[in-house]
């Protein structure tokens, strides 16, 4: 058994030479021989030193020495690593994607990525990851952006502007959601968003167009505006989960505006 945790180890640490950082319990079978149950010992005990780590089951992933302490590679490494092996479509959005262009005001204490389908949450280590499904996510636009492990698929300002608000719960409500626009405005190209809205439902549309005039960005809230101003939609609350007795009306955006709504500076 000695052998076999030894032969397992020193293939284990011999895959980030040749650019590998993950692999599944069949392929180490199959390089290594054995038995099923036996390779799965020896694993265990690699795991046990902190070389690899299990987020999913059957898959593992390579945990370098500057990553012990976290028990897991970041998310940004993780999420490609484990999509890809999962061989589904996906990419980093809402608040997690604001990050990448420069909207941090609030970091989410889970990863969040979207998905064609609903999943659990996935712990891994000190590394959370959070799903959100959204079922036309490959008719999104992406950006790609480099890891030490890879390149990890973003959701593009525009996209995460208006998912921003059509997942405002998830997202710490339309306050944060305003807060965070008002840091992501300079990402936001304004065509790019309306073509964009014309994938997305209208209220977000609506709801998105507001909070924007709301921080400050008229500019980039014209294109919704019209598109807003074709469709003529049905009134909406702004805050759905609010009562609209005694609110104020937005003509333009035709919101019922039953919240007040503090951007932080």
């Amino acid at each position: 058994m000695t052998k076999k945790r030894n032969s397992v180890r020193a293939w284990v640490e011999s895959l980030p030479a040749s650019g590998r950082h993950s692999f599944t319990t069949s392929e180490a079978v199959r390089v290594l021989g054995g038995s099923l149950p036996a390779v799965r010992a020896a694993l265990r005990r690699v795991a046990a030193t902190g070389w690899i780590v299990s987020p999913y089951r059957g898959f593992h992933l390579v945990v370098p020495p500057e990553y012990r302490r976290l028990g897991c590679l970041p998310a940004d490494q993780l999420v490609p690593l484990l999509m890809e092996h999962l061989g589904e479509p996906y990419y980093a959005g809402l608040l997690s994607a604001a990050e990448y262009y420069g909207a941090a005001h609030q970091r989410p204490q889970a990863f969040q990525v979207m998905l064609r389908k609903s999943r659990r949450p996935l712990a891994c280590g000190r590394v959370r990851v959070r799903f959100h499904r959204r079922s036309d996510l490959q008719a999104m636009p992406v950006r790609e952006f480099n890891t030490p492990r890879g390149v990890i698929r973003v959701a593009t300002p525009e996209v995460t502007a208006l998912e921003l608000v059509g997942y405002a719960r998830a997202c710490g409500g339309l306050e944060n959601v305003a807060t965070v626009l008002q840091e992501l405005t300079e990402a936001i190209d304004p065509a790019r968003l309306a073509e964009v809205a014309a994938r997305c439902p209208m209220a977000w549309i609506q709801r998105c167009g507001w909070l924007l005039e709301k921080v400050g960005a008229g500019d980039a809230a014209r294109g919704l505006a019209a598109v807003v101003r074709a469709a003529s939609p049905p009134w909406i609350r702004l805050v759905r989960e609010k009562r609209a007795a005694g609110s104020e009306f937005d003509r333009k955006w035709r919101i019922i505006v039953n919240d007040s709504i503090e951007v932080d500076q």
